[in-house]
């Protein structure tokens, strides 16, 4: 597929001159934008179906809404679309809000109506109430992390990923498993925590493992919030051989918590984490790595081809995850098995 280079060197023009004259901003002069159009017509550039449709009726924009962009997961997915994005010559609008506020104004006010040809909404499951509003916009909607019926999705399971997780662990003789899992009181009530959660619960059920709530802590997807909770677990009773934590962020912070105790992953504890993050490696972190700039640069193609095809069907795509074992697990002995 051509993309806003292609069309800028058939031309013989800036990339941003061809962003500029594709939105119908007036600081091109009529024979270059003509150029242009003529070139994106032979290139056959996506969003392009007739030159009343580049020069007017749709703002050339698309808006991602994320509840945060400083968090390694939202700025990733971010990244993937704002590039995919760009490549076809799109702005995008990031609507942020971290507090509740935020979210009312955003819906509940219609900031998005006239302002976007599309959006992509990423991990914020929204009420009925919300889905109805951003529904009644007539755009294409992507969500990256959740699905509904009406709109393109494209995740990951979460569920069978944390089974994977939790099952290395028991795989390595562990019957001793903790949680580090998201805050209870998750004002945005994120599905990604409850779903791994789910998953945890799932492997140790099936390995007939016992279960024990002092075993989990919440540490809130952060590094910080992360290593007091490693902190709290610590000072327990029975502690845990091996813990899973529901982000490589949060893994991270317990790894540092350890250390200030005296103690390293794997030889006191074994931890894994979930992400991919780029941390990981350089932790030498074993983690459930998932394709997050990929997701993000799929919600943006999936938006772009319904804004040209507008009859057909919003795909639910859910992609794979992997396994990446490196030096935070370790296999326990016999003897330690038998404690």
């Amino acid at each position: 597929m051509a993309g806003i280079k292609e069309v800028a060197e058939e031309a013989g023009v800036s990339t941003a001159t061809v962003s500029r004259a594709l939105r119908g901003l007036h600081h091109v002069n009529q024979q270059t934008r003509e150029k242009i159009i003529a070139a994106a017509e032979k290139l056959n550039y996506p969003l392009i179906s007739d030159r009343q449709n580049v020069v007017g009726g749709r703002t050339n924009a698309v808006g991602v809404v994320a509840p945060y962009i400083s968090r390694w997961y939202f700025s990733q997915v971010i990244s993937g679309a704002e590039q995919a994005l760009r490549e076809a010559g799109l702005d995008l609008l990031l609507y942020n809000f971290s507090q509740m506020k935020g979210r009312e104004r955003l819906f509940q006010h219609h900031l998005l109506k006239g302002r976007v040809d599309a959006l992509i909404v990423i991990s914020l499951p929204p009420t009925e109430e919300e889905f109805d509003s951003i529904l009644s916009l007539g755009v294409p909607i992507a969500l990256v992390g959740m699905e509904h019926a009406k709109c393109a999705s494209i995740k990951i399971d979460d569920v069978a990923a944390a089974k994977t997780a939790t099952q290395h662990l028991v795989n390595q003789g562990h019957k001793k498993i903790g949680l580090m899992s998201g805050r209870p009181d998750d004002p945005f009530n994120f599905s990604v925590p409850q779903d791994r959660r789910k998953g945890f619960m799932q492997a140790l059920a099936e390995s007939g493992l016992e279960w024990l709530p002092s075993r989990e802590v919440h540490g809130d997807f952060t590094m910080h919030t992360a290593s007091r909770a490693m902190d709290d677990l610590l000072a327990r009773p029975n502690r845990p051989t091996a813990i899973f934590c529901e982000s490589d962020e949060m893994a991270i912070g317990a790894m540092q918590a350890l250390r200030r105790h005296g103690l390293k992953a794997p030889d006191d504890i074994s931890i894994i984490g979930f992400d991919g993050h780029e941390m990981a490696e350089f932790s030498e972190l074993t983690t459930i790595e998932q394709p997050v700039t990929l997701m993000g640069e799929m919600a943006a193609w999936s938006i772009m081809e319904r804004l040209r095809k507008p009859a057909i069907d919003p795909p639910s795509l859910v992609l794979p995850t992997t396994l990446v074992v490196r030096n935070s697990t370790r296999r326990l002995t016999v003897e330690e098995q038998a404690l």
